[in-house]
């Protein structure tokens, strides 16, 4: 589990591809490293991988086919940050909100509006994830946890403190960059079950 507040940014430092899949490496800042083993999770950009290797502050992961096509993994390269976030604790604080690393899509930055001390960034999803779209919802985007402003239709926007922007990567975003979504899990579930229980209602009384 994660809690969507990026602990900072990492460097990739090395690139292996191979046939659908393809591992890389990290330098994670030192501090972080602490009591870090393989076989734990650490998200990145909001993707939970698991680590394979560790060398110092050298961290490798391994990124399968299906990380590659869903999220925007694939399009990193060497010198490339992303926002890290090692995985929740019991006890920890949960200043975002819950957040699992599975990422449902990626969305495009359509626009970028600047303003003192403030920015805004409007996305666009896919239409068939429109759904999920509140406002004052939560929305995980590259592992960060950040409140929905204004929605219309799969066209949606969030406001950034100055604080989320030295943090993560957020602010290097420009219009036509993909990033990663994924949906507060509470949302989908609401969601999913008032679709489920109004097809149930239509099938009833369709067959009547």
């Amino acid at each position: 589990m994660f809690t969507g507040i990026v602990q900072g940014t990492a460097e990739v430092v090395e690139i292996l591809e191979k046939e659908s899949f393809r591992t890389h490496r990290i330098r994670l800042p030192s501090i972080h490293c602490k009591a870090l083993e393989p076989g734990a999770s650490v998200a990145h950009n909001g993707c939970c991988l698991t680590v394979t290797e560790i060398s110092g502050d050298l961290v490798t992961f391994d990124l399968m086919q299906e990380t590659l096509q869903v999220t925007n993994l694939s399009q990193l390269k060497v010198g490339d940050r992303v926002n890290f976030e090692r995985a929740a604790r019991f006890g920890d604080e949960i200043g975002g909100h819950q957040m699992s690393g599975h990422i449902l899509s990626t969305a495009e930055v359509v626009q970028v509006v600047e303003s003192e001390n403030n920015r805004k960034i409007r996305f666009r999803l896919p239409e068939r994830l429109k759904k999920y779209l509140f406002t004052k919802g939560y929305i995980g985007i590259d592992g960060i946890s950040l409140t929905i402003g204004e929605v219309e239709g799969n066209v949606f926007d969030v406001n950034l403190i100055p604080e989320t922007l030295n943090r993560t990567t957020i602010g290097e975003r420009q219009p036509g960059d993909r990033v990663n979504i994924e949906i507060d899990p509470q949302t989908q579930a609401i969601v999913e079950t008032v679709e489920r229980i109004w097809r149930d209602r239509e099938d009833r009384f369709s067959g009547d």
